[in-house]
């Protein structure tokens, strides 16, 4: 259990000093860490909400964070260049995010033109599209999070995956610990975190 701990608190870090400089982003976490938290609390009463809600404000401003906001160029702080941060990215890097994003952003316009998706949903059976959507997106993210799970079985080992299944699960708890100075500091005009300077320091 205390080696388990030890690489949960290893990802986490890397995953902060990596992927956190920027004050927008922080901020955006904290949103999207609120936004989680609410549809954590919604999951087991309304799960077609949870699922909009945790899709439409808490994946959406916590990935607008990470694609327009956070440094992409040489990381002075970690002497590290984006590629390389990229490249040992033990969850999902830019380019898989790219693709998780895509097959959600689709879904809609799948289920548009075929409204039983293709089989599974029954015709007039009184379920409005929106709920539907709710359904389909609960089901892409909780596949997105057992799929790389699993992937991460293959490509490392079984704790490396269970310790990222743990971290994404319990990140909205700890963004909102690590962040919820973030506006503040945003708002006297920090755009970057300088504790990351004095930690790798």
């Amino acid at each position: 259990m205390k080696g388990f701990l030890e690489a949960l608190r290893i990802q986490r870090w890397d995953d902060h000093r990596y992927y956190h400089h920027s004050r927008i982003n922080q901020t955006l976490h904290l949103v999207s860490a609120l936004s989680f938290l609410t549809a954590y609390v919604l999951i087991f009463s309304n799960p077609v909400a949870a699922a909009l809600i945790g899709w439409l404000a808490a994946m959406v401003s916590r990935q607008v964070g990470h694609f327009f906001f956070e440094p992409k160029g040489y990381d002075e702080v970690n002497n590290a260049t984006h590629e390389h941060k990229e490249a040992i990215k033990v969850g999902y890097n830019l380019k898989r995010k790219i693709v998780l994003l895509s097959i959600w952003g689709l879904s809609p316009v799948v289920l548009y033109l075929a409204p039983t998706l293709f089989g599974i949903f029954v015709p007039n059976d009184g379920v409005t599209f929106v709920q539907k959507m709710g359904i389909v997106w609960l089901t892409i993210g909780i596949g997105g999070l057992l799929f790389r799970t699993f992937h991460l079985f293959y490509l490392k080992d079984t704790r490396t995956g269970l310790v990222w299944l743990t971290k994404i699960l319990t990140d909205p708890f700890h963004d909102v610990k690590l962040y919820y100075k973030s506006p503040y500091y945003l708002l006297r005009g920090e755009l970057m975190d300088p504790a990351l300077d004095r930690r790798h320091a």
